[in-house]
């Protein structure tokens, strides 16, 4: 799925306007097309529409819906947010092509009880305050109108973007209309995935831009999409055997967590790994062994329930035989656990994964992490654990996740509603599946499990991980489909992959 920032998306614009003579009127009116298209869907005849529009070429795509919507019937009234002088050329265009109309672009007051009163009856909200352009917080009238749009009952239609989200991050920039439906132009932005909260449902919108100039496109991010997982899955060969799908290694679980290695193992199996060896403490082996039948238990040296430093030589010789490596899910945190997390992630020569307590156990060290620069590694953190590792406690954007994994030499899964992926090199992916169902324990185990068994068929780190979040949240979205979101557990993710992995397959 192509992504695109703010600035490319006016360099596209001015390209099509100034090299390839598509006059910028043009595109206005297919945008608001498409934004009247789309509004209207939902009803079966005309009605009341109120459309709120800012002093910019956002501003133009509404005042120009605003007119398509009268010629159909409805009945419109549009509120200018923003300032009569500072209105763009095409705005201003647009507002003359209401007046022709008999319309009227009239001052959005926030103490006019008519404009107010119309507002609530409306059927139809339009927003079109600002664009992808906006970089500042929300303030003044143009905050009183988001603050009316998102307390009026009708369906409300954002153009390109919800006023107040920042196209690039998702972040609200103060204040934010809370859309029904959102209507883009040529492609989606980031903000559509990291504030989709407030997107609704988001429709892209073809306004004409030549389809050349998206040839070999990089945006700031690739949206992770069933074309893309299908392209980047490894095939398996007919005559392939246990050992052409990989050897994975799992070190996880405790006395207290022997839940971790039983669902994080089962994922990998289900991702097709050839073999899954799991390694446990001597005090979960029991209850770990009871319940994983094609994976391979293998008791620790322990103490008081954890993997102690006496597992050390044993663990070195089996990370040195694997093609992928996970550390973390149900370690438990002591000193001598973390020790032996450190070690291991300094000396892991091949593919390593670090969920959970393993990223745990780099707080304060992250120079453990730094130490394998030149070799692969996949962290995992939630919001949290990021903030342990020196990541950033605030909001979520590309930006930060770009930076950390550049900066530590690592692949990043930042884990949350849409998680994003930043591999060292620059890529940096968001995903697009997932549901609220999925926010329980031991749904990172299977995260984790399954991402490791990707990355020891021999899948490069950055799309191992893309392939992974998105099987991952497909899973949980068949779970949910069926089982709801209230009811659904961990385990259910491990039984839809099948399902997921058939999206993408056949």
């Amino acid at each position: 799925m192509l992504l695109s920032s703010g600035a490319q998306m006016k360099e596209l614009d001015r390209v099509a306007i100034e090299e390839r003579g598509i006059p910028s009127l043009t595109l206005m009116e297919r945008a608001a097309q498409g934004i009247v298209q789309e509004a209207v869907r939902d009803f079966s005849q005309p009605g009341q529409a109120a459309v709120f529009a800012g002093s910019g070429n956002n501003g133009g795509d509404g005042v120009a819906a605003a007119c398509l919507l009268r010629q159909a019937g409805w009945t419109v009234r549009v509120f200018l947010t923003g300032s009569r002088e500072r209105m763009s050329r095409d705005c201003r265009e647009m507002a003359a092509w209401l007046t022709r109309m008999g319309g009227e672009l009239e001052d959005f007051d926030p103490e006019d009880g008519d404009q107010r009163a119309f507002t609530f009856a409306a059927d139809l909200l339009i927003d079109a305050i600002f664009g992808v352009g906006l970089s500042r917080p929300v303030e003044g009238r143009a905050a009183q109108a988001v603050a009316l749009l998102n307390e009026a009952p009708g369906l409300t239609v954002s153009a390109d973007l919800p006023s107040g989200l920042d196209g690039d991050s998702g972040a609200v920039l103060g204040c934010a209309v809370r859309a029904d439906k959102t209507i883009t132009f040529t492609m989606k932005k980031p903000g559509h995935l990291l504030g989709e909260a407030r997107c609704g449902a988001v429709t892209v919108w073809d306004i004409g831009i030549p389809r050349d100039l998206l040839a070999d496109w990089e945006g700031p991010a690739q949206g992770i999409d069933p074309a893309m997982i299908r392209k980047l899955l490894p095939r398996r060969p007919a005559d392939g055997h246990k050992g052409t799908f990989g050897k994975a290694y799992l070190l996880c679980g405790s006395a207290a967590y022997t839940g971790a290695p039983v669902l994080a193992s089962r994922a990998a199996g289900r991702g097709g790994c050839g073999l899954v060896t799991v390694g446990v403490p001597a005090a979960a082996w029991g209850p770990v062994a009871a319940r994983c039948l094609e994976e391979m238990p293998q008791a620790l040296p322990d103490k008081d329930g954890m993997v102690s430093k006496n597992a050390l030589p044993i663990l070195q010789e089996k990370l040195f035989t694997a093609d992928a490596v996970l550390i973390g899910p149900g370690l438990g945190r002591g000193r001598e656990v973390e020790k032996v997390i450190r070690k291991l992630v300094e000396t892991c020569p091949g593919p390593l994964v670090l969920d959970a307590d393993g990223i745990n156990a780099l707080e304060g060290h992250i120079d453990s992490l730094d130490a394998r620069r030149g070799r692969v590694t996949v962290v995992t953190p939630h919001d949290g654990e990021f903030a342990r590792l020196g990541g950033c406690a605030g909001e979520r954007s590309l930006d930060t996740a770009r930076t950390f994994a550049a900066h530590h030499g690592c692949v990043l899964v930042w884990k949350g509603h849409r998680t994003i992926v930043a591999a060292p090199d620059g890529r940096c992916y968001v995903n697009t599946t997932g549901n609220s169902g999925m926010a329980k324990g031991g749904s990172g185990d299977v995260l984790a499990g399954l991402l490791t068994s990707l990355l020891a068929q021999g899948m490069e780190a950055g799309e191992a991980a893309a392939c992974a979040v998105w099987l991952h949240g497909t899973a949980g979205d068949l779970a949910a489909a069926e089982r709801t979101a209230y009811a659904m557990t961990a385990g259910d993710l491990i039984a839809y992959l099948p399902a997921a992995f058939r999206q993408v397959t056949e």
